[in-house]
């Protein structure tokens, strides 16, 4: 079974079911599967393959469901790009992915235009139409690349109905993903059919994700957090998509009372913006049944916050794209433990060791290792770095952990971000939430700095809310909460914090902050 077959099943079994809303658009799962399966059919005429590279530079449209789904179903593989990243990064994941075809918005064409000549390995452009596009007064057919253009409508009304895609093997690669590149080039980790059916699979088992549920779809599709738990795992089991093109606090109220929404996944940044914003009412979120937090670390105080103000259950769960992403996940069957990811999913397993690769005992500080149907086959074209993260049969993630005696695990911080202060471990997430607990911080970040004397210090960068809130006031409150080595040599008030697409909040922007001034 693969996820192309399971939408199948599933739109035999939910024929006439929503399978996602969109804005004004309801599309019922006869009539998605029936989509996906002309677009592939559309797809297998432009020249496309098994084994083919289709890039998606595409938000949250159905135009990404079905550009998704139906190049599975032709067995191509599918390389989803961040459609705000500049032309250098989108060229560099075209070039070194070995593109074919490029889905994305009419919007877009003009970037491509100008890109034309840097992408040799792109055949075809299959533009997506939008009502911003529609008044462009571009004349596409004077464009260079215009004989690449395709129309994504035109590519799908092509197709036919009786469209049977070929055999889909467990190992073939269905995903590459190309990590942010933190620490240089980006990597593309190569996901297989197996890889990204199982994780669906095993999370909507997890969650219990039903023909029931009404999940809001509102974290980037292109990001693997969003791919798995608000896409695939919904369309499992008959579930409805409630698609959002773009996070807004106002809409996410109005449209959870609306749609009478039952599941909602964001990353901390989100639930901390629903939080604060003015008009929330609690009223607005009583069909939700569940609450999923991923992405990054939940400080414990916005956990407490927004549950008590919401009355709704935020499970905390851990993933990374090399593992399709979900790992952990907080189980709805016993007690939740704020400030910690949860504990193994079904069918796989994680585990904390030492350097050398050798578990800890219970509640030591080790590296987390996964295992499981769910771990990447490997980076693209990348086999030493590959070497270097998949071991023994276990894929090493690079975030420090901790196991307690029933099997949850926390995490205690990115390998790369522990500062180390005169000889001592400072860890950013533990300052980050004494930070939190202030009635006075919205925002916080710790990151390390060098120092002359201790090797590293300590540095805070804050979104506060009181204007009046001071740097020695913060800092005689940190000295209250923490042992002398992790006080901050440093706090910075800022407007607000660099973060991703995804609304995680980017450490490395502000370590450039230091080394730029």
């Amino acid at each position: 079974m693969n996820l192309s077959s399971r939408l199948g099943e599933t739109a035999k079994n939910y024929f006439d079911k929503p399978a996602y809303i969109f804005q004004d658009n309801v599309s019922t799962y006869a009539e998605l599967d029936g989509a996906v399966t002309k677009f592939a059919s559309g797809l297998e005429k432009l020249g496309i393959k098994k084994g083919d590279h289709i890039a998606l530079v595409l938000g949250n449209t159905p135009h990404f469901v079905i550009g998704f789904y139906g190049a599975l179903r032709v067995g191509a593989t599918v390389i989803p790009i961040n459609p705000i990243y500049t032309p250098d990064e989108i060229g560099y994941i075209v070039n070194n992915g070995d593109v074919r075809a490029v889905i994305t918005l009419d919007l877009l064409v003009p970037l491509f235009e100008k890109m034309n000549e840097h992408l040799p390995k792109v055949e075809h452009l299959i533009v997506c139409e939008t009502p911003q596009g529609a008044s462009s007064e571009v004349d596409v057919s004077k464009l260079s690349i215009y004989p690449k253009m395709k129309s994504f409508t035109g590519v799908v009304g092509s197709g036919e109905l009786s469209y049977v895609g070929p055999t889909l093997d467990d190992e073939d690669v269905a995903v590459i993903l190309y990590t942010s590149g933190t620490t240089g080039k980006p990597k593309g980790a190569m996901l297989t059919q197996k890889n990204l059916y199982s994780n669906a699979r095993d999370v909507a088992e997890y969650l219990k994700i039903s023909e029931n549920d009404r999940v809001i779809t509102t974290l980037p599709m292109f990001h693997v957090f969003c791919l798995t738990v608000a896409l695939n795992a919904p369309l499992m089991n008959g579930g409805t998509m409630l698609i959002v093109p773009k996070f807004s606090p106002k809409e996410i109220f109005e449209l959870a009372k609306e749609q009478q929404a039952t599941v909602f996944a964001g990353v901390p940044t989100m639930y901390n913006f629903l939080l604060q914003y003015p008009e929330g009412n609690p009223e607005d979120f009583r069909s939700l049944r569940l609450c999923i937090s991923g992405g990054a670390a939940m400080p414990v105080a916005l956990l407490k916050s927004f549950e008590q103000k919401f009355n709704v259950l935020v499970s905390e769960g851990y993933g990374l794209s090399e593992a399709s992403p979900v790992t952990c996940f907080n189980p709805l069957d016993r007690p939740r433990k704020p400030g910690s990811i949860g504990t193994s999913i079904v069918n796989v397993e994680n585990k904390i060791v030492n350097e050398n690769g050798d578990e800890v005992p219970v509640g030591q500080v080790g590296e987390l290792v996964v295992r499981g149907p769910n771990v990447m086959k490997g980076y693209y074209k990348m086999p030493e770095e590959t070497n270097a993260t998949l071991r023994d049969g276990w894929l090493y993630t690079g975030d420090l952990a901790e196991m307690d005696e029933e099997g949850y695990f926390y995490i205690v911080d990115r390998k790369k971000d522990m500062i180390i202060v005169g000889g001592y471990n400072v860890y950013p997430r533990e300052v980050e939430e004494v930070l939190y607990n202030h009635p006075e911080i919205v925002e916080a970040a710790v990151v390390g700095v060098p120092d002359p004397d201790q090797g590293e210090a300590v540095q805070c960068y804050v979104v506060k809310k009181d204007p009046g809130l001071t740097e020695e006031s913060l800092l005689a409150y940190c000295r209250e909460h923490l042992a002398k080595y992790k006080l901050p040599s440093k706090i910075e008030f800022i407007e607000e914090l660099p973060k991703n697409t995804t609304g995680k909040i980017l450490r490395r922007a502000l370590k450039d902050l230091v080394v730029n001034k």
